[in-house]
């Protein structure tokens, strides 16, 4: 029997490991990546009056909510900056977060369609999440800055500091806790799909142990002193309290807070990431 000698271009098995990212197949599948960012932005504002000027709106109205409620009636303070710009700069780094995690924990039940037809690797679903959703805290980060222009002009206590040089670092590990937790969910939710109500409103919860609305100062200022520890459990404390540091020179700043941050989000992104993998390999037959 003559030996087969055909070569194949393509060979599609299971990964050999759990851990594994193919880095040259993603790269190969490049331009699917970007055309499915492109679609996510496009149809978002499609046929719309305003455009994109909606990804400014939503963090405008709630921003400007918050203040009215937690400004002018609870009468929280904001570490001595304008209310406004505090909860401002808060909500444009939770919209990235929050919508990154939840269109994440979605990939397998919304894309369900697309995955039994056609190959090319799922790990280019979460990355088009944060890349498309990256494009639109953009947007709002340039509205941000221009509000921070605007009270900087009127002689505001701001002060601006070379933090703001990590921004991309602290949006990338933002991002990788986002993918880590939505890796997870989605993962959970092929099998059990009213986890995606449980996760919409957690998500809602969620933002409220997060210090966007209050500063974490005032946390530590009402609590026993012994307890400080586990207000920093939450691995976004640290991240939003830089966020506003760098951009606004006033808060709290926990660099042990932030190295937790960090070493959680690389383990929750690795978690995600094993249990995306070998989900992957056999949702099909169960969704």
């Amino acid at each position: 029997m003559e030996e087969d000698n055909e070569k194949w271009l393509f060979e599609i098995s299971g990964k050999k490991s759990s851990f594994s990212i193919n880095y040259k197949e993603i790269w190969h599948y490049r331009d699917l990546l970007l055309l499915f960012v492109k679609r996510d932005i496009v149809t978002f504002y499609k046929q719309t009056v305003l455009g994109p000027i909606w990804f400014i709106i939503q963090p405008l109205l709630t921003s400007v909510i918050q203040f009215v409620i937690f400004s002018k009636i609870a009468d929280i303070p904001s570490d001595g900056v304008p209310y406004f710009l505090f909860v401002l700069a808060g909500n444009i780094l939770w919209f990235y977060f929050s919508d990154s995690m939840k269109a994440t924990s979605e990939t397998f039940t919304a894309n369900q369609s697309i995955f039994g037809k056609v190959y090319f690797p799922r790990i280019i679903m979460p990355l088009k999440v944060v890349l498309s959703n990256a494009i639109k805290f953009g947007i709002q980060f340039v509205f941000f800055l221009v509000v921070l222009g605007y009270y900087l002009g009127q002689g505001m206590a701001i002060h601006p500091n070379w933090y703001v040089l990590l921004t991309p670092l602290l949006l990338l590990v933002v991002a990788m806790i986002a993918l880590g937790f939505g890796m997870l969910i989605s993962s959970l939710t092929v099998k059990y799909r009213d986890l995606n109500f449980v996760i919409t409103f957690g998500i809602s919860l969620y933002m409220y142990i997060t210090p966007i609305v209050y500063p974490t100062s005032l946390v530590l200022e009402k609590i026993d002193p012994k307890y400080h520890q586990l207000v920093y459990l939450n691995p976004l404390t640290s991240l939003f309290d830089f966020f506003k540091y760098a951009f606004m020179g006033s808060g709290t700043l926990d660099f042990g807070g932030l190295l937790y941050s960090f070493v959680f989000s690389v383990v929750i992104f690795l978690v995600g990431l094993v249990v995306f993998n070998r989900t992957e390999k056999s949702f099909i037959d169960v969704i």
